[in-house]
């Protein structure tokens, strides 16, 4: 389980050089989520993905370091989005025009796994919200947003009363939605300023936006929250082997805190 939730919450970046391949992957039940994405240049070669061939000096301080091309996320949604792995050759021909002949560019990639099988729940501001899994099976957070968003939530429409549309979340919503929920059969939090604070002006409505999974494992003992967790060199290690129950949480303690100090 802490494995799963671990590669369930990371953000994975990748990168590839014209003339390489780029490779997505994600781990059993996730499929891939785009979140961006980059193809041009933007640092010289010496940097990142140098040149195949010898230049002089005088043809190094040339190089376009302003170049990009718009169409590259499209291009990963459209080869890689929800599937549980992809793989292509990067060029320049995929982009559609090349944005700086001459120049050497490269692929770079965040995206994320998400649970095959998820569930979506919303509640309004001052509402409290209720996730809850079947018997044997437990929660796993995947994100969780508090504030106002772009497109708004059918299930909170904005009531305009003065106030511009602007888009507002909390920075700290998914770590707190994490501690209270994750591992457990059930869990309730009310979407309030109280709980979250108030990322958005005055006066502005919000709602609380939770997406979480439910994971057949047996339940775990919980997290021991009278000591915060620590950012030791477990939490950076790549592999999450068999150990006990109290490591092993141990170790999940320390992947959470980790990720939230990233974000």
């Amino acid at each position: 389980f802490a494995g799963y939730i671990s590669q369930v919450l990371k953000n994975y970046t990748d990168h590839a050089c014209d003339g390489e391949y780029v490779s997505l992957r994600c781990p059993h039940r996730t499929t891939i989520s785009i979140q961006s994405s980059f193809y041009g240049r933007i640092v010289p070669s010496h940097q990142l993905c140098p040149s195949r061939y010898p230049h002089s000096y005088a043809t190094l301080i040339k190089e376009d370091v302003a170049c990009s091309v718009g169409t590259s996320l499209q291009k990963m949604l459209d080869e890689c989005q929800d599937r549980r792995s992809c793989q292509f050759l990067v060029n320049s021909r995929l982009f559609g025009t090349d944005p700086c002949p001459g120049t050497g560019k490269y692929l770079l990639v965040w995206y994320k796994c998400r649970p095959n099988e998820y569930k979506s729940k919303v509640a309004c501001e001052d509402d409290k919200l209720r996730l809850s899994c079947k018997k044997s099976m437990v929660i796993a957070i995947y994100s969780a947003v508090f504030g106002r968003t772009q497109g708004g939530s059918l299930e909170c429409p904005y009531q305009n009363l003065g106030m511009p549309m602007i888009e507002c979340q909390s920075a700290t919503a998914l770590q707190l939605m994490i501690k209270r929920c994750h591992g457990k059969r059930s869990c309730s939090i009310y979407a309030s300023t109280y709980e979250f604070g108030d990322p958005c002006y005055p006066g502005i409505q919000k709602h609380l936006n939770v997406i979480y999974t439910c994971d057949n494992t047996p339940l775990l003992l919980p997290v021991d929250e009278t000591e915060p967790p620590g950012l030791g060199s477990s939490s950076s290690s790549g592999s999450m082997e068999p150990v006990g129950v109290g490591t092993e949480m141990a170790l999940l303690s320390n992947i959470l805190a980790a990720y939230a100090f990233i974000t």
